[in-house]
């Protein structure tokens, strides 16, 4: 009787998990670059909890509501806040599901154990950035938020000439304080928790006065979406406790 039992209770198992595994979705994801380093801890356990896959494209937040907007089609779409409206206006989220689940800030960066220069003031970071040797961010013409941004600052000092051979953009999937260990650049300018996911890398401080800037980022469900619920587990997960606990970990403000 007891092995009979057994048994029954191994078939019973293997048909809850043939169950599951076919309820299981693989959900296409489009997420920024900016929370890679979060987004690898976290689709694990994700995928632990739910039985779902999630098969990821990243790339920055522009470049992927380029994509939406020419008639790409995911299922979650992980951005930031001013992308998702053009696209929630556009028809291209499902309304309703637009989340915001975390925030960074830009930051200026420099390798461990390096002297920390002067950024209290726009003046003072100026003059540090005239002075380095050579300074990185990402590149503007990628689209990446933290890229445009800073060019803009750079321009707005009125030292744009001045930077122009000295400033070293990272490759592309690369974040701009991976040239920091290497010697290739003194100063880095990125969002603090992508500058503080590299090894070896600092973080000075923030950009000061009216240059600071926040990045708020937001995901939704695409119109459209073929694992919709799926899509929507996800986007609810990135507002979870325990997301948010490895967000705060990464160097991220809550949302």
């Amino acid at each position: 009787m007891t092995r009979m039992i057994g048994r029954f209770a191994a078939i019973a198992t293997l048909f809850l998990l043939q169950t599951a595994l076919a309820g299981a979705a693989e959900i296409k994801v489009f997420s920024t670059s900016g929370v890679k380093s979060v987004l690898e801890e976290l689709i694990p356990q994700f995928e632990k909890q739910t039985g779902n896959k999630l098969d990821v494209t990243w790339s920055t937040a522009a470049l992927l509501t380029k994509r939406v907007q020419a008639g790409e089609q995911a299922d979650a779409l992980i951005l930031i806040e001013n992308n998702v409206s053009t696209l929630l206006k556009e028809g291209k989220i499902a309304p309703g599901t637009e989340t915001l689940f975390a925030k960074s800030i830009f930051a200026v960066g420099v390798k461990a154990g390096t002297p920390k220069p002067d950024i209290s003031t726009p003046d003072a970071l100026k003059k540090t950035l005239l002075d380095a040797r050579a300074i990185s961010y990402s590149d503007p013409a990628s689209g990446g938020a933290s890229g445009v941004y800073i060019a803009k600052q750079i321009e707005r000092m009125g030292i744009t000439d001045q930077l122009k051979d000295k400033t070293k953009f990272a490759p592309a999937g690369s974040f701009s304080g991976a040239l920091l260990p290497s010697g290739e650049a003194d100063i880095a300018i990125q969002s603090k928790p992508e500058l503080l996911s590299v090894p070896g890398v600092e973080v000075v401080g923030p950009l000061p006065g009216d240059m600071a800037f926040t990045v708020v980022y937001q995901a939704g469900v695409q119109s459209g979406a073929a694992n919709a619920e799926a899509a929507k587990a996800l986007v609810k997960f990135l507002a979870s406790p325990e997301a948010q606990a490895v967000f705060k970990a990464k160097g991220f403000d809550p949302a």
